[in-house]
Formats: structure tokens, C-alpha cells, sequence
């Protein structure tokens, strides 16, 4: 079903983005490529990743699917060294996966598919505006924000021609607007929307390795970040719900 070898960086990254809001998802293999699809248990968030082929040093696969646990996975990876190459082997009938990299030979069972949430279908909703950012100028705004609060607003100025983020806590507040001059790209659409920090955080360490993120909003609309990892040959989406401000 899949027989690989790859960089053990590339793995890790990818896993991280994964285990940022699931524990479980379905892998999903094809000739060319392999994907994930999968939604936090509170309906909350979504990430879909899609790794090629040519993030591989070699690559072997045919069409199917199989159930991953993703805090094995990250145990897992804990143990690898910077610049290991690792070894996949996904047996689908015996429902194995073998790992080898430095001298481990690690043999996990899958999960089985029947157990784990079926792939959510992405919502159709327009995002107008958007903010093109390094990740890790992101990863420090949301770092920044949950000192004072555990809810970040995101949005767009049109007549600033500003992106920017801005937190409330009790009794403190924070906000930090970058112009086109700070930024990579600006769609200058008005835009706002009230976001959790619980989810943005973990997003954002993983987005913080990225050169750019492309940041979609609306109006009380969900955010959605797209960026790219394993030099270009694997891609990124996270969906996250708005918070409903009180009046």
C-alpha cells in the first residue's frame, strides 16, 4: 500500500501539523501523494494536509486508506534525529506500520478506519479578505495575545490598509497592525472575526516554520491558513471557527 523513505524533518513537520488538533485521522494513499483530512473532536477545526510524492526520496504507493494514531506518532518521532532518514512501510492486510530510522525498527498497529470520524467536507464560504505573512511574525502575535486573553479578533483595515490582531483581557490590551510595507501580500477587504487562542496556539508553533501563511477572512466568518511545508512539496490548511462575541 505505501513503501517510502523520507527525510525524518519532513515527517515531523508533518505529523506536528496533524497532532496541533487531532490524535486520530485517516491516511489516505495514491500514486502520487498522500493526504489527511480531519476534524477536532469539538467541530471546532479542521487541517487538511497533502504531502507529494516528490517530498519523498522514494516512492511507492496504491490507493487506499488507513487509520493513524497520531500521539503514537509523536511519541514516535521524538525519538528521531535531526537529518535521519526514516523508512515507511504500510502493510494494509496485516494493518501495520513499520518505521525504521537509526538502528529502531518500530512495528505499530493501525487503527481500524471504521473507528474514526469519516473526512469532513470543507464548508463553501467566501473569505475576501487577505493577509500574507511570515509565520513566524504570526506564531509571535498569537503568542503575545494570550498573555492578557484566551481570545485573539483578526481582520483586515481597508482604510489603514492594515492586517492586524488585537486581544482584551479584564483589564489589558494589546494590538498589533502591520501595513503593506510589513507584509508579503494584503487583499484590503474589510474584515474581522473573534478567534480562541487554546486553538490558535497550537496552529501557531506549527505555522511559525513557515516563510509565508496565507491568512482568509471574513466578517464573523472562520479563518483559514494555508502554508506550505517539506520545501514546497507538501501543503497545509487549517479551518477554524469564529467565537461569538457577546454583545
Amino acid at each position: 500500500m505505501l513503501k517510502a523513505t523520507i527525510d525524518a524533518d519532513i515527517f515531523r513537520e508533518s505529523i506536528d501539523a496533524i497532532a496541533a488538533l487531532v490524535t486520530e485521522c485517516r491516511l489516505h494513499t495514491a500514486e502520487d501523494h498522500i493526504r489527511t483530512r480531519a476534524v477536532d473532536t469539538a467541530n471546532v477545526a479542521m487541517i487538511s494536509l497533502d504531502l507529494q510524492s516528490t517530498a519523498f526520496n522514494s516512492f511507492s504507493a496504491t490507493a487506499g486508506e488507513a487509520g493513524l494514531d497520531i500521539t503514537k506518532m509523536k511519541n514516535i518521532i521524538g525519538m528521531m534525529g535531526k537529518g535521519d532518514a526514516l523508512a515507511l512501510n504500510l502493510i494494509d492486510e496485516d494493518r501495520k506500520l513499520e518505521l525504521n530510522f537509526g538502528g529502531y525498527r518500530y512495528s505499530i498497529t493501525l487503527l481500524d478506519v471504521n473507528t474514526i470520524r469519516k473526512d469532513p467536507n470543507p464548508p463553501a464560504i467566501d473569505l475576501p479578505g487577505k493577509a500574507v505573512l511570515r509565520g513566524d511574525a504570526l506564531n509571535n502575535a498569537i503568542k503575545a495575545a494570550s498573555v492578557i486573553s484566551d481570545k485573539i479578533a483578526l481582520g483586515i483595515d481597508p482604510e489603514a490598509m492594515t492586517f492586524y490582531m488585537e486581544a482584551e483581557g479584564d483589564t489589558d490590551h494589546i494590538k498589533l497592525a502591520l501595513g503593506e510595507d510589513e507584509l508579503i501580500a494584503l487583499n484590503p477587504v474589510q474584515a474581522r472575526s473573534l478567534f480562541s487562542l487554546d486553538y490558535l496556539k497550537d496552529m501557531g508553533r506549527v505555522m511559525a516554520r513557515a516563510e509565508e501563511v496565507e491568512v482568509h477572512l471574513g466578517i464573523d466568518h472562520p479563518v483559514r491558513f494555508t502554508f506550505d511545508i517539506a520545501d514546497g512539496n507538501g501543503h497545509v490548511e487549517y479551518l477554524l471557527a469564529p467565537r461569538i462575541e457577546a454583545d
